[in-house]
């Protein structure tokens, strides 16, 4: 938990956040006004808000109803170019996640990257100016309620190698997996609007290396409030009792 969180107004709304990682897109939906339950198959240590470790698709079924918004993320290794050179085996879970969403009658955003266009219905994209932050990172949102985009500024500002800090003549980060300095995550923690996974100034490299991995799996919390926010915008307006 980080130990002290950011203002906001609560709207009295749950969201459940599945393959949840280090609560990125949970921050987002936070700041909106959401309470937050995030769910993922592996330990996430530095989640900002409640967690369950468990599978994903499996929670959903069970507990999806007692929810009013779900987010899935679902592995994206499958889609990504570098798959065609490893050749491994990765889950396909877009369209499973999406079921069971469907199946227990929940609004649902699903993301993943570009190159999983395909598998997505109609989705939204979303990349780091449209919200002011000096990092070039897109992802597509699959909704079943309507979302738009934010204007979406040219990538004309220069960007740094990956695993370089920003400099007055690249100030846009490149954040990808390395083997990274405990600065350049700190810097990339930074660029994400995600402070709460910063290593501490004292990290061993166990530590350096799960904050490396945590910053490079998630997407910025802007990302989130921006649906979070348009979700609320689409429903229908409660009557006075």
């Amino acid at each position: 938990m980080i130990h002290q969180r950011p203002p906001r107004i609560p709207n009295g709304l749950t969201v459940l956040d599945t393959y949840c990682c280090s609560g990125g897109m949970a921050m987002g939906y936070y700041l909106a006004g959401f309470d937050v339950v995030g769910v993922d198959i592996d330990p996430q240590p530095h989640y900002p808000f409640t967690f369950v470790q468990g599978d994903a698709i499996e929670y959903i079924r069970a507990h999806g109803h007692e929810y009013d918004l779900g987010h899935g993320s679902p592995p994206c290794q499958l889609y990504t170019p570098l798959n065609a050179y490893n050749h491994k085996v990765y889950p396909d879970l877009i369209a499973p996640t999406r079921a069971a969403f469907e199946a227990v009658g929940l609004p649902y955003v699903i993301e993943n990257v570009e190159a999983a266009a395909p598998e997505l219905r109609d989705p939204a994209l979303l990349c780091g100016p449209m919200f002011g932050l000096k990092v070039y990172r897109h992802r597509l949102f699959e909704t079943n309620f309507p979302l738009t985009s934010p204007g979406h500024p040219k990538h004309i500002e220069r960007c740094t190698r990956n695993g370089y800090l920003p400099t007055p003549e690249k100030p846009f980060m490149s954040i990808h997996g390395g083997k990274h300095s405990r600065a350049w995550q700190r810097a990339a923690c930074d660029a994400m609007g995600m402070p709460w996974i910063k290593v501490p100034e004292d990290a061993r490299m166990e530590r350096i290396q799960l904050g490396i991995r945590e910053v490079c799996e998630a997407i910025p919390p802007s990302y989130a409030r921006w649906i979070g926010r348009q979700f609320l915008a689409a429903q229908p307006l409660q009557e006075a009792a």
